[in-house]
């Protein structure tokens, strides 16, 4: 009897942590693999944001790195990681 009350005890917890999975984790997961998907994809010409939130244009890529042109002749290498999202694909 008391073993069938300890387990009932278990059930909000293991139903809390569920609720955890669904709410919290497997979304920040599936952003994630996007987030991934959309890094690989980059190419020259697309207009991205970066995560401090500097628009530019990607002039080149890099197996780590991109080129930015942010105004005129101004240009910075920055991680792909920083890329936050991107704005307009190149046609």
């Amino acid at each position: 009897m008391q073993q069938n009350a300890s387990l009932l005890n278990l059930v909000p917890i293991a139903l809390i942590f569920v609720i955890f999975y669904f709410l919290l984790i497997r979304p920040q997961q599936k952003r994630q693999v996007e987030h991934e998907k959309m890094l690989k994809l980059l190419k020259k010409n697309d207009e991205v944001i970066t995560g401090g939130g500097i628009h530019g244009v990607i002039m080149n890529v890099k197996d780590n790195t991109v080129t930015l042109k942010i105004d005129g002749a101004v240009k910075i290498e920055i991680e792909k990681n920083s890329i936050a999202t991107l704005k307009k694909a190149s046609a």
